[in-house]
């Protein structure tokens, strides 16, 4: 049995998108560790501390969608699956977090190309592979070529509505993207509303959620190492109250 992380490491201050979201880190080491370890435990000398060290912390600064992490139905619309109220991250079925994965390669595609059903026909037919319900489709963009530079989020294709809800009308409940968003690069998305005045461009795959549930994951590193199936993903995410995402260390399970 073989893993392979098919995540990407919380890091200090890199590029976001929005910059509000950009994370950041305060690293406490061994000897802040062993000064703060005198004052909380009375009579305690630094001396007393093995190799006169304490323990090392972290205090971080994240938005729930920092790093790879799963976004939930709440983060697209307040209802799903037309009428139902949306479930957050905490709500997110386990059964759907553990299942057979696929990997369709779209690095053909040009940065903030928008992938219609017709593409995801095309690319199963042409690995043999019929979709089935729980299947996880991830989505191989080459954006994380360009991983932690301002220009990968800018890089890659990105979902529409229609080709979203090809993959749901199949049963998948989860899917997921090397790339910033399940969307096209926020950049491309702002520039075609401003020269088109066309509102449906928005955020389009996203939210499809409001039609049919799903849940996606974003930032995912890796996906060049993995078949294109015959593999297991598990991806649960951790379970932050009344969240619209929460973080995962999503990982590809081989025989």
């Amino acid at each position: 049995m073989r893993f392979i992380d098919l995540s990407v490491a919380i890091e200090h201050k890199l590029p976001s998108d929005p910059p509000q979201t950009q994370q950041e880190i305060i690293y406490q080491d061994h000897a802040f560790g062993a000064d703060l370890m005198t004052k909380l435990i009375p009579g305690v000398r630094v001396s007393d501390l093995p190799g006169e060290k304490g323990w090392a912390v972290e205090d971080l600064k994240l938005n729930s969608h920092s790093g790879t992490h799963v976004d939930a139905p709440w983060h697209y619309a307040p209802v799903m699956n037309g009428t139902e109220k949306a479930r957050t991250i905490d709500q997110m079925p386990l059964e759907y977090c553990f299942s057979d994965g696929v990997v369709v390669d779209f690095r053909d595609k040009g940065d903030g190309y928008l992938v219609t059903p017709k593409d995801f026909e095309k690319a199963f037919a042409k690995m043999g592979y019929a979709l089935k319900p729980l299947d996880i489709v991830l989505v191989l963009t080459g954006a994380m070529s360009l991983w932690g530079k301002p220009a990968y989020l800018g890089k890659g294709c990105g979902m529409g509505r229609d080709s979203t809800l090809w993959l749901l009308d199949r049963g998948v409940k989860v899917t997921g993207t090397d790339a910033w968003s399940w969307d096209r690069p926020l950049p491309v998305m702002a520039k075609e509303f401003s020269e088109k005045g066309d509102k449906s461009v928005i955020w389009e795959a996203h939210y499809a959620g409001r039609d049919k549930e799903f849940y996606h994951m974003e930032k995912m590193a890796n996906l060049d190492q993995l078949p294109p199936f015959g593999f297991k993903v598990a991806c649960f995410p951790v379970k932050i109250k009344d969240a619209g995402a929460g973080w995962t260390r999503a990982v590809a399970i081989l025989d």
